[in-house]
């Protein structure tokens, strides 16, 4: 596979806070991030923190009241994934109630693999999975297979059940 820019790795994440107290606070809590120096030259407030081979940067927002309000828990929205070294994702549920965290639970299987999902929001409405991701294994597709994706097949459907409907309601000429 090409790598034209050069890419090593994914450095870090920045996020947008109303609270740069409670978001560092969350992270470190109950994420397990530890916080890092961050350059001084910075004219704005923030904070790094670093775990897991990846930093979160969080950023004071300048308008914290105009930030979007905090949504249900989707999740099929943009969300930040931690692979889990737990032996039960009970366990992990039973944290999250313990902390008083509201969140969903989810589940993905393929080929007789499960792998169980848990999402919930940090103090900024920013979404986070936990899961035991490291049960489903990374099979690279083949080049000419890229169109085989699930949109691709999804919208392969779409037409599928569009060209029935014409079948049902032809149009008259």
């Amino acid at each position: 596979m090409e790598n034209p820019l050069q890419l090593k790795c994914l450095n870090h994440v920045s996020l947008l806070c109303r609270s740069i107290e409670e978001s560092v606070d969350f992270y470190q809590n109950i994420l397990g991030f530890f916080p890092i120096k961050r350059p001084g030259s910075f004219d704005f407030s923030g904070a790094w923190l670093f775990s897991y081979g990846i930093g979160i940067h969080l950023l004071q927002s300048e308008n914290p009241e105009s930030m979007p309000q905090i949504r249900r828990i989707n999740p099929k929205d943009n969300h930040i994934s931690f692979q889990c070294q737990c032996d039960s994702m009970a366990t992990l549920e039973k944290k999250l109630k313990e902390l008083n965290i509201e969140y969903v639970k989810g589940s993905v299987e393929e080929g007789g693999i499960r792998v169980d999902q848990l999402f919930f929001h940090d103090p900024d409405g920013n979404m986070i999975e936990l899961c035991n991701c490291d049960n489903l294994p990374v099979i690279p597709l083949p080049v000419d297979a890229i169109h085989s994706c699930s949109l691709t097949n999804r919208n392969v459907g779409r037409q599928q059940q569009l060209q029935a409907q014409k079948i049902e309601h032809p149009v008259q000429i």
